[in-house]
């Protein structure tokens, strides 16, 4: 999708500060790097952003160039619904702590440079510790690396033609990476790893030259597993469609304390249900006893009665009625069972 050549946009459309920000990020990366030493137009032929057309045999950018490196009011003009949206709520009782929008005209709008100024954001409260390697301090950790596959897969693999665009959202307990467009290589894929089938190879290309994202499809399992050593609760991802739509969740909460809390949680709802089932058991007891006493007094004044005749007095049904008689040891049944009654004993007359 993203290697379409945009024939009636000239190179000059595209934002000349961000292209030199991407690089010199690779030059730093990759230093002696064969790409160095191209000028401006040769280095984004060779990086997949501008290609020759095949109307006038001119450069002009790719939709990928447009969608890396372009003013988002260019961009939108090839993807009018594209749009990108980064919302941070770490106090509740503020509507938003931070936000960063592509269309508000502050800023180029463009994938790159959203990309770098949500990483810094989404890292910010990440605790590095302290590490060193040959003399140098270490500042970067498994949950960094995660962090920054998880912004550049949601990023590769958006639908630029979908609606809603891109919404990456932090509070202070997870961040949500949305992207439009379904998964394409399935959901339990996805999270197995080893296939990759990226939706904008070319966007996909140019993150890897400046060592951003994985193209062997490992990329969300190393996410799943930097979680479970962190000891956190596991990724979820969500697939949805009308309109097609994919989400990650990422909690840094404590799975341990997520399984004390869920079996707290069982234990009390066990005590609660055993309190009520004692409750409800002496409730009965207490009105079976009751109603003991009922027929005791029913048949002093009334002598020999039939089970019909005692339960219309108690108004419970004969079932009922039966079954508290023959717990009752102060009485005795006389007749068959036809014609059975009930009558108390000569030492309670």
């Amino acid at each position: 999708m993203d290697m379409e050549v945009l024939d009636d946009v000239p190179l000059e459309d595209l934002n000349y500060e961000t292209i030199q920000g991407y690089r010199n990020r690779h030059q730093i990366l990759n230093a002696g790097h064969p790409f160095e030493r191209l000028n401006n137009d040769e280095y984004l032929r060779s990086i997949g952003a501008a290609a020759i057309s095949k109307e006038d045999y001119q450069l002009h950018p790719t939709a990928a160039g447009m969608l890396m490196f372009g003013d988002e009011y260019n961009i939108v003009r090839h993807f009018p619904d594209y749009f990108l949206e980064y919302r941070e709520v770490l106090d509740p009782s503020i509507r938003w702590t931070d936000r960063l929008q592509s269309s508000s005209g502050e800023w180029s709008g463009n994938i790159c440079d959203f990309y770098f100024r949500v990483y810094n954001k989404i890292i910010k409260d990440v605790k590095v510790p302290f590490s060193m390697k040959g003399g140098d301090r270490i500042d970067d950790t498994p949950v960094h690396k995660a962090l920054r596959e998880a912004l550049a897969n949601c990023l590769i693999n958006a639908d630029y033609y979908g609606t809603r665009g891109v919404v990456i959202k932090k509070d202070q307990n997870q961040i949500i990476f949305e992207n439009p467009g379904y998964i394409r290589t399935g959901k339990e894929q996805m999270r197995k790893g080893g296939e990759s089938d990226p939706r904008n190879k070319t966007l996909m290309k140019m993150f890897n030259l400046v060592n951003i994202g994985e193209r062997s499809g490992s990329g969300v399992p190393n996410i799943f597993n930097t979680w479970e050593d962190q000891g956190w609760k596991e990724p979820v991802i969500e697939e949805r469609f009308d309109p097609d739509r994919t989400i990650l969740t990422l909690e840094f909460v404590d799975k341990t304390n997520i399984e004390k809390t869920a079996k707290k949680t069982s234990e009390e709802n066990k005590r609660r249900k055993q309190a009520k089932k004692t409750s409800e058991g002496s409730t009965i007891r207490n009105k079976t006893i009751e109603n003991m006493v009922k027929i005791e007094n029913y048949l002093k004044e009334n002598g020999e009665s039939k089970t019909n005749d005692i339960a219309e007095y108690l108004n419970l049904s004969s079932a009922r009625t039966r079954k508290i008689l023959s717990e009752m040891k102060t009485i005795e049944a006389i007749g068959t069972n036809t014609n059975r009654k009930y009558r108390l004993k000569d030492n309670q007359k």
